[in-house]
């Protein structure tokens, strides 16, 4: 029984073999066919597996491959199955040839590399910050980053100059930007709240080529990888469109819930200093509104709103997507607290409960507390990251002279509770410099 076996699986083979061949001297006719009638030299179809025959030269077809990713092949990307089978392919198509190409093209394609999308809104004094900002991000990340930096034209060549310092690293690309608003408004939009804070609201409209996007403000520390909060996009159900964090945990010291003059989301109202975007599905959505029964798209909404409140309105940019969130709920993830942790959380004793769980993952010193006395504890982990370089050794030796300055700050209510503002970025400098190169 098995001598039979054999000799089916033997006669199996062969006649595979010989379908091959036939095949490939059908391309083979074909192929010359297409080069005596079709008015073009055959030196023009040259297909980049050189030598024209049954893979012969693969090396040098590989070569030109990675050195023209763009250019035209003669191997054009039919679908090779039975729908599209060899006797009903073009005459440009070079029958065997091209299954073999096809093939070794697809295995050799380079993916696009996933890059991390961070914007961030620069205007006045902001320099500073916004490269600490910049830093924090690129020295605990993996994946690599791509930065859109709004900024006023007289700072564009002192970032250019630092970055390209950088350029080394070889973990980041960034984009300059001048700040841009709708010609018609700009001046009411510039002034609204802070110098330049309303650009993040035009965000989608100007990177209409960026499907999703981390804006920060650039008061802003990571203290984990981006990869991380980036990692929330992955969360969305199909309504959501972006990510913030509530304003506030505890309503009694809420601003919101206690003075706004205008609807906002939730309890508390949302933060808007971390803003995780999917920007395509923010192009795509039409938003319900109190002010007229249809629903209007990003681009249509944010000027009939600020027409509305903006004499109730305090925080500006922040406040009208707490409007434009109130009547879209469902279209708002929240995230924890520790993934935007500002001084609102210990001012008044602690308040966030995942971050003295897990330490504080994103920390933001709003009202300034990385330039003043108010809050040491921001202010010592924010000097620590600005005098930090890049070296591996300077990054592991940051923790203990970073405690020890922590330890001064425990007369205020931030700093008794300082083991949640090194809790984290222990745990990031730990995964990512005192392993091995390959397990990072």
């Amino acid at each position: 029984m098995r001598r039979y076996l054999r000799i089916v699986v033997l006669c199996l083979a062969c006649g595979f073999c010989s379908l091959l061949y036939a095949f490939s001297q059908l391309a083979v006719s074909l192929e010359e066919g297409a080069g005596g009638g079709g008015g073009k030299p055959q030196a023009e179809a040259v297909s980049w597996l050189r030598g024209g025959g049954r893979g012969a030269a693969r090396g040098a077809g590989i070569a030109d491959l990675a050195a023209h990713p763009g250019g035209s092949h003669r191997c054009k990307d039919f679908s090779l199955c039975y729908w599209n089978p060899y006797w009903m392919l073009p005459s440009d198509v070079c029958g065997m040839n091209c299954f073999w190409e096809a093939a070794f093209r697809y295995s050799l394609k380079i993916q696009p590399v996933q890059r991390i999308h961070l914007a961030v809104v620069a205007c006045g004094e902001r320099l500073e910050e916004t490269i600490t900002m910049l830093k924090s991000a690129i020295i605990f990340s993996i994946k690599p980053l791509q930065f859109h930096i709004f900024a006023e034209d007289q700072l564009h060549d002192s970032f250019r100059g630092i970055l390209d310092n950088w350029s080394f690293l070889q973990t980041f690309n960034y984009s300059l930007y001048p700040i841009i608003f709708p010609s018609e408004n700009a001046a009411e939009w510039k002034k609204l709240f802070k110098p330049c804070a309303s650009q993040r609201l035009f965000l989608p409209l100007i990177l209409k080529e960026v499907d999703s996007l981390l804006y920060v403000d650039t008061d802003i520390l990571f203290l984990r990888p981006v990869d991380d909060i980036w990692s929330l996009l992955k969360k969305f159900n199909s309504t959501q469109i972006a990510a913030m964090a509530p304003e506030h945990e505890e309503p009694r010291i809420g601003w919101y819930n206690r003075f706004a003059r205008h609807p906002y989301y939730g309890k508390t109202g949302v933060n808007s200093g971390v803003m995780l975007m999917n920007m395509t599905r923010i192009r795509r959505k039409y938003f319900k509104n109190d002010m007229t029964t249809a629903r209007l798209r990003w681009g249509d909404i944010l000027m009939p709103l600020l027409k509305k409140y903006k004499l109730n309105i305090t925080w500006g940019d922040q406040d009208l997507l707490n409007i434009i969130f109130f009547h879209n709920p469902e279209s708002l993830f929240v995230f924890p607290c520790q993934w935007n942790y500002r001084p609102d959380h210990c001012i008044y004793g602690s308040n966030c409960q995942e971050a003295e769980e897990e330490g504080i993952f994103i920390l933001h010193g709003n009202r300034g507390v990385y330039h003043d006395d108010k809050q040491p504890a921001f202010r010592a982990i924010y000097e620590a990251l600005r005098n930090c370089s890049f070296e591996d050794d300077n990054i592991r030796s940051l923790l203990k002279p970073l405690e020890l300055e922590l330890q001064k700050t425990v007369h205020t209510y931030c700093g008794k509770i300082y083991k949640i503002f090194i809790k984290q970025l222990t745990k990031s400098i730990r995964d990512r410099y005192d392993r091995p190169p390959k397990e990072r």
